[in-house]
């Protein structure tokens, strides 16, 4: 007689079964708390004007003795900062060296004080955020001076191209604003804000949300004092420029806000708070 052995389904060991309900359950919490942290830092950013944190710095990186030099002549916000934000500052400076792309156009090479001039108004405007680097921008091209575009028929000494992920200067016009520092007029600055503005509506990081909401706080209060806006135009402190549309408004209140921040603050206080708020901008003496 033969007996068959009855074959038995293979059951799985009790500690690799607690092992994966163990995982499950840590990857739920992991992201329930992931939101609920996301939220709880939204709306404190929305009450206070900053994040919970501003830098996580992993690998610290940081720019050549000659970089550094250059900062320190030719630019006034970084000489400003303590020794700490100088460090973050170098950091940033050099992150945003690596991930960008320079060209030159008409001949023009780009050399390392245009790289590092360009590079270090962007830091100075996003030092407040968290996420600086302005993802809407990946490729920065410098003519020698103001170029000439078919798109319109006229010369150019800057622009933005969002769909190419692209930022145009004219070299010679974007060093003005380091040679003549409190005439409002700073090129760099100029089409940064356009950048940071853009990238700010495409964007939902924590740094984004405190932006928009400053600028919606900034546009209502002046929907809704007319005297406020008459005098904005009759104090002639901001030029005529700025009215053209709500992207060259804030480009040039920012122009202003960083070149003549006393006379900003002294002329149209409450404006200036929203500046300050929608920047997070706490540093060198702003």
């Amino acid at each position: 007689m033969i007996y068959l052995q009855e074959t038995q389904a293979p059951t799985m060991d009790n500690t690799l079964e607690l092992i994966f309900i163990i995982i499950f359950f840590v990857g739920i919490a992991s992201v329930v708390l992931s939101r609920l942290y996301v939220y709880v830092e939204q709306v404190y950013a929305l009450k206070y004007y900053r994040p919970f944190f501003r830098n996580v710095i992993i690998f610290k990186k940081d720019i050549d003795e000659d970089q550094i030099t250059l900062l320190e002549k030719e630019v006034s916000f970084y000489r400003n900062l303590n020794k700490r934000d100088k460090a973050i500052f170098r950091h940033r400076l050099a992150t945003f060296l690596k991930q960008k792309k320079f060209i030159g156009r008409e001949g023009l090479v780009p050399t390392d004080e245009m790289k590092v001039l360009i590079a270090a108004t962007a830091i100075m405007l996003t030092f407040g955020f968290r996420n600086y680097l302005i993802e809407l921008i990946d490729i920065i091209v410098i003519y020698p001076k103001a170029y000439y575009s078919q798109i319109n028929n006229t010369y150019h000494k800057g622009e933005i191209n969002p769909q190419l992920k692209t930022m145009v200067f004219s070299w010679e016009d974007f060093k003005k604003g380091y040679h003549i520092g409190d005439d409002n007029l700073n090129l760099g600055i100029h089409e940064f804000g356009h950048a940071i503005h853009l990238n700010a509506f495409s964007s939902s990081d924590v740094s984004s949300l405190i932006f928009n909401q400053g600028f919606r706080n900034l546009t209502s209060f002046l929907q809704h004092h007319k005297i406020v806006r008459q005098d904005l135009i009759a104090s002639k402190y901001f030029r005529t420029y700025a009215y053209t549309n709500h992207y060259e408004f804030f480009a040039v209140l920012l122009e202003n806000f960083i070149e003549t921040p006393d006379d900003f603050k002294s002329q149209f206080p409450r404006l200036y708070r929203y500046m300050k708020q929608m920047l997070n901008f706490k540093y060198a003496g702003y």
